[in-house]
């Protein structure tokens, strides 16, 4: 018994030794501007150290340092990382608009780029963003998966359950689909009401009191009422199979369980928040614009090709105009031929 004590004493004193030793170290290495956040970053580091995390933990915490637990995820598979015409790739054209934006490029070291497949991984890794590569079970999703096919429809549930993981370990987030543009940023739009639970985009401005949600890109802060509606959003899958996640959550805003929840959601308006089912006619203060009513990835990326050259043109000369024209996603409608990219 005093031998299995002496040895508890001795694994004691020499934890002790080790952490003051680099406690030492650490504090001597550097300037030391701010000693109790200093100390305090220590301590989470040594916890970290202790109690290892997941790589999801891990991927999140680093996304949201300095960002008040807020992180802003985007999904990829192959076909958002494969050139298509002009050697570009969705995932190219989405990063590019966070360089030609206004105040947008700091907003990449909050960015966790989620893959669905190995082939997306390498490239995000390539890219040096923070990647996270999504648990698949078996399930293909690496090819492109066509808006409301059997694919699509699961790879949007998927979706949906990582970010109830993401809620859930306390995190904050901003989701946003790659063929959406960052124009500008969004986080003081996001931010100036903090008394909202949930902001969404919508499809267009509907006068009549309805709302066409769209969930390319919505904002949600982590709390039990959230937490609690992307479990039922998630749960409801079994229920209404068949249906795309957009359409269940627009049930579940329909049928009052957002009040039952007692969750304020704000709706974000298509001036600020573009898309292509309806224009922002207002160059000034348009913050995002997403490739939505757009059927395919070669339509998307040629149209919102199109949008950051009408960027680029309204930014040298500060006149409004109006879009080009979304020719290519119109045409994706009837496009009745087309091979989705492998």
């Amino acid at each position: 018994m005093s031998s299995c004590n002496n040895s508890s004493g001795n694994l004691a004193v020499a934890i002790a030794l080790l952490f003051a030793g680099a406690l030492y170290i650490y504090f001597s290495s550097r300037s030391v501007s701010d000693p109790i956040s200093d100390f305090q970053n220590y301590v989470d580091s040594l916890r970290r150290i202790a109690y290892p995390v997941d790589e999801l933990e891990a991927v999140l915490d680093r996304a949201a340092t300095g960002n008040n637990k807020t992180v802003i995820i985007a999904m990829v598979n192959k076909a958002y990382v494969k050139e298509v015409g002009g050697g570009r790739t969705m995932l190219d054209l989405f990063l590019e608009s966070f360089w030609e934006g206004e105040g947008t490029l700091p907003l990449l070291d909050h960015l966790v780029v989620v893959a669905a497949d190995q082939t997306a991984y390498d490239r995000c890794r390539f890219k040096r963003l923070h990647c996270y590569k999504m648990e698949t079970e078996g399930v293909d999703l690496e090819g492109e998966k066509v808006y409301m096919s059997k694919d699509f429809i699961e790879m949007m549930w998927r979706r949906t359950r990582l970010l109830l993981d993401v809620l859930s370990r306390g995190y904050h987030l901003i989701f946003t689909d790659t063929d959406v543009m960052w124009l500008r940023s969004p986080l003081s739009r996001l931010s100036n009401n903090e008394s909202l639970d949930m902001q969404i985009s919508v499809d267009s401005n509907n006068g009549t009191g309805g709302h066409l949600i769209n969930t390319g890109f919505y904002h949600v802060r982590s709390n039990n009422k959230t937490i609690s509606l992307f479990q039922k959003w998630y749960d409801m899958r079994l229920e209404w199979t068949g249906m795309k996640e957009q359409d269940v959550l627009k049930k579940l805003l329909d049928s009052g369980f957002f009040d039952q929840l007692g969750l304020n959601v704000g709706f974000l308006n298509t001036t600020e928040f573009s898309g292509f089912c309806q224009d922002s006619p207002d160059l000034g203060v348009v913050t995002t614009v997403h490739a939505n009513c757009c059927r395919h990835i070669s339509a998307k990326v040629s149209d919102l090709t199109l949008v950051i050259g009408d960027w680029k043109r309204y930014k040298s000369s500060r006149v409004n105009s109006k879009w080009s024209p979304h020719v290519e996603c119109w045409r994706s409608w009837s496009d009745a031929h087309y091979i989705p990219r492998l």
